[in-house]
């Protein structure tokens, strides 16, 4: 047999399997009854998933879309920040992406997302472990267990060292970046990268580090740097979860995916060493770090103790602690340096929130448009699921993944009208009436159950939102207390032109791993000044 006959076979092979499992999908999905939406490929093939990332296939797809119909719009990662609300006001509150993989259904309905969110036995989040079960991944007592060790880790100590570190590192970055004068800077994304991964560093972990420099630079004995083994890792999660570890390792594959292997390596090396040196403070009886790793290993080791009625009581694992802290980095490194780093490139565009933003800091609006996270994803597991959408119910089968479309809910013209789409922070804010007077006070308004979720929302939402407002506040308050910030004007723009490329970059974004990104930030430079 030649190789031209064993392809043809494995191309027939191939074909015939995707045909069966579409039809299979599609069979079940249109039991639903709900709008169906038809995919030759699985979003989540990890081919597909190179080639969307790789190449300009998509874009060439919904070019030709009177062909091919509505696939493209929504068959790749991160297709909810592109499509916002638009997919969802052509075909409703709630449809389904049928594949030859998994059916996937996509929610924009307030009530039932919280439906959903709120049903954490029901609807559980689909299994992504990394090095370790993490109280993400985890269902069930396993996750009672986790929720009751790691939560109360996020605690007024954790938040009284994010803000005391915070302020240090931003009071750094700030004069680097005043420094360079009307030249600006254009590193605004890495520099909050930096910022961020160093408060996270210390308050999560008890290492600080100057802003100049740090878990950038590598320990004698290592092969990578605490720094570069995390980011190498975030910005290619999705090939880790797609690939088997073993299959990294060989020397057949690109160096790129040798060097994510050499990564997670390093990185357990790094967590190894950090359990180490607190387990070694426990030992010598030295009173808690008050950082999110020393709370987390001292809970642990606490409720491994029997209770007082001998029970035993199961801490963490050594791989539930390094799952645990991977997930801290994971939440907490990317999502609030691009939150930062978006809320700065708006401000550059829109300078007249600068000085409202002294008295007002949220970052509530940043996070409705610009979230690191534009969808949930959740899934029926092993068992059929009854859905309330829009007063309706519909029978979800099992093994389906439900999405929260985060992206869409954000920008639903009927809980954000008139200007959905537009950035504009004081839409937060309502005038309350006093006694005295007309106006006394203002108050920020509390959306509509299920219209705003960049935490999530119900049993899981996301337990480090407080360490994440209290360094957004933080940054936010030492930057713009006494500076300003505003686009570098090249030869011949206007400050109409400005603002125009800065807004060009910011829209510019996609999912780079599991967060939203600015594709080409390096485009804008920043100058900041003296009020």
């Amino acid at each position: 047999m030649d190789w031209l006959s064993v392809f043809l076979g494995a191309l027939i092979a191939l074909i015939s399997w995707t045909a069966v499992s579409l039809f299979i999908n599609y069979q079940a999905a249109s039991q639903i009854g709900l709008p169906i939406i038809i995919s030759p490929i699985s979003p989540l093939n990890p081919l597909w998933i190179l080639a969307c990332r790789f190449t300009p296939l998509i874009k060439w797809l919904r070019s030709v879309s009177w062909i091919v119909g509505r696939f493209p719009r929504c068959s790749y990662i991160g297709w909810t920040f592109n499509d916002k609300y638009a997919l969802h006001n052509e075909l409703g509150d709630a449809l389904i992406l049928v594949s030859p993989g998994i059916n996937e259904i996509y929610l924009a309905d307030p009530g039932a997302v919280a439906n959903v969110l709120g049903r954490r036995k029901e609807f559980i989040k689909p299994m992504m472990n990394v090095f370790g079960p993490t109280v993400n991944t985890v269902e069930g007592e396993t996750w009672q267990r986790h929720r009751k060790i790691t939560v109360p880790s996020f605690n007024e100590r954790t938040s009284d060292s994010v803000w005391k570190e915070t302020l240090r590192q931003g009071q750094s970055m700030l004069q680097s970046w005043v420094s360079k004068e009307d030249l600006g800077n254009s590193d605004t994304v890495q520099d909050t990268a930096i910022l961020a991964l160093h408060v996270l560093t210390s308050a999560g972990f008890g290492m600080s580090y100057p802003f100049s420099r740090g878990v950038q630079e590598s320990l004698p004995g290592y092969l990578m740097s605490y720094r570069d083994a995390l980011l190498l890792i975030l910005q290619n999660i999705i090939l880790l979860a797609i690939f088997p570890r073993k299959l990294l390792s060989s020397s057949l594959l690109p160096r790129k995916l040798r060097d994510l292997e050499q990564a997670t390596i390093e990185f357990k090396r790094h967590m190894e060493e950090m359990l180490a040196r607190e387990r070694r403070s426990i030992s010598l009886g030295e009173s808690s770090a008050g950082n999110l790793l020393s709370a987390l290993v001292r809970a642990s080791d606490e409720a491994n103790q029997s209770d007082t009625k001998g029970r035993a009581i199961q801490g963490l694992t050594d791989d539930e602690i390094f799952g645990n802290i991977f997930m801290y980095n994971l939440a907490g490194h990317e999502t609030t340096a691009n939150t930062v780093a978006y809320a700065i490139m708006l401000l550059a565009a829109y300078p007249e929130w600068q000085d409202w933003l002294a008295e007002e800091i949220d970052n509530f609006e940043v996070l409705r448009l610009y979230g690191s996270i534009v969808f949930i994803p959740k899934s029926t597991g092993l068992h059929p699921q009854l859905l309330n959408i829009r007063g309706k119910y519909y029978h979800i089968p099992s093994n389906t993944f439900v999405y929260t479309n985060v992206q869409a809910l954000h920008t639903d013209p009927r809980a954000w009208s008139p200007d959905p789409l537009t950035w504009r922070p004081d839409r937060w804010l309502v005038a309350s009436k006093g006694r005295d007077g007309p106006m006394s006070s203002e108050t920020i308004i509390e959306p509509e159950n299920g219209t705003f979720v960049p935490w999530a929302d119900g049993p899981r939402s996301c337990p480090g939102r407080k360490f994440a407002q209290v360094e957004f506040v933080a940054v936010m308050a030492t930057l713009f207390r006494e500076h300003r910030v505003r686009p570098v004007k090249l030869a011949g723009e206007s400050a109409k032109d400005a603002q125009r490329k800065v807004l060009a970059v910011v829209d510019d974004s996609a999912i780079s791993a599991i967060t939203l990104q600015m594709q080409q930030p390096e485009r804008v430079s920043l100058v900041w000044s003296k009020k």
